[in-house]
């Protein structure tokens, strides 16, 4: 792979390490009350206008080839919401008891409280060959469902309403996702077919956005001088983010493969990837909403930065694996009804 097809590829992994080297050596542009104003082109115009994209770009009139696989879907949406954020709270308990920069504990908490992603699980199960409207329905479903329980469930571990006024968020909210989110759907519908010819790309605009967003926290963060970020915390946090999404992948494969499951090789593609990724384009700027005011978000988002980029690797990698799989258990499941048929 030569150099430029590389930046192509990982453009967006790049471009995080360079907004937050431009935060460090020059916070004073994007900080609160700087040149850019940020606490009203992110604030607003950046997260209305990543809502409105998916709005626009998600294919709600293809959820309804997967509405009836209700057993599937509850497994998800149970799993991504209630056990996963719950399991962390558990987890950070022991967590709580060492040196880790309590910043990024709370981090961590954030990230099993996300919704699944719009595209990176869909992406993936695709790949593998597994069941991608399952896919589609549980990554887009996961997203409406996330707009109300991932604020919910942010202040009730977090409890960071005793900063910001319950009412407030939610408010906010409501015009800065409910709305542009509606107005986006609304909109498809009148040019789905353009859409479908052109193809524009959604997923490379919502990622600019975010890399304005994510610029602008860090400049917050690196024009407060309090502030301090210890190297051996930030090492912890990347090898916990990797055990915990290799520990809940392996769960998630356990039982979906187990016979009174009652699902399909695909369907367990479809279930590990949904269950298990998190939203970054949908983390962030509620992060930026639910947490305003707070001088310590940067760090509060590092661990959804690490994660996100963590799940695209591990997935990759595991495409040719779980392929293999996929085949051999379909080779064994016709060897087992030729050995029923009767003689």
């Amino acid at each position: 792979m030569g150099l430029l097809e590389l930046v192509r590829r990982q453009w967006f992994l790049i471009g995080i390490v360079l907004v937050i080297t431009g935060a460090k050596l020059q916070p004073s542009v994007g900080m609160h009350g700087g040149p850019l104003k940020p606490e009203i082109t992110i604030t607003y115009v950046a997260v209305s206008t990543i809502f409105f994209n998916s709005g626009l770009s998600l294919k709600t009139e293809e959820l309804t080839n997967a509405l009836m696989h209700v057993k599937l879907h509850m497994f998800v949406q149970t799993f991504t919401l209630a056990f996963f954020p719950s399991a962390i709270w558990f987890f950070l308990k022991l967590l709580a008891l060492t040196s880790i920069n309590p910043w990024l504990l709370k981090g961590l908490q954030t990230v099993g409280c996300m919704p699944p992603p719009v595209s990176s699980a869909v992406i993936l199960t695709k790949a593998v060959g597994g069941n991608e409207a399952a896919a589609i329905f549980n990554s887009a479903f996961g997203s409406f469902l996330g707009i109300i329980i991932t604020p919910l469930l942010l202040l009730l571990f977090l409890g960071s309403s005793s900063a910001v006024p319950f009412t407030s968020i939610f408010s906010q909210l409501f015009m800065t996702v409910v709305v542009p989110l509606i107005i986006g759907q609304i909109v498809r519908q009148y040019i789905k077919d353009w859409l479908e010819r052109k193809k524009p790309p959604f997923g490379a605009i919502s990622s600019c956005v975010l890399l304005m967003i994510i610029y602008s926290t860090f400049c917050d963060t690196f024009s407060n001088p309090k502030i301090d970020l210890d190297t051996f915390s930030l090492i912890l946090i990347v090898f916990i983010i990797f055990s915990l999404q290799l520990s809940f992948m392996f769960l998630t494969f356990f039982i979906s493969t187990r016979k009174k499951s009652g699902f399909t090789a695909a369907d367990t593609v479809a279930v590990i990837f949904c269950s298990t990724h998190k939203s970054l384009t949908l983390g962030i700027p509620m992060l930026k909403i639910v947490f305003s005011g707070y001088e310590h978000l940067s760090l509060i988002s590092v661990p959804l930065l690490i994660y996100h980029p963590t799940q695209i690797l591990l997935g990759g990698l595991l495409v040719g694996t779980m392929k293999s799989w996929m085949v051999t258990r379909q080779k064994a499941l016709n060897l087992a009804r030729q050995v029923k048929i009767p003689v």
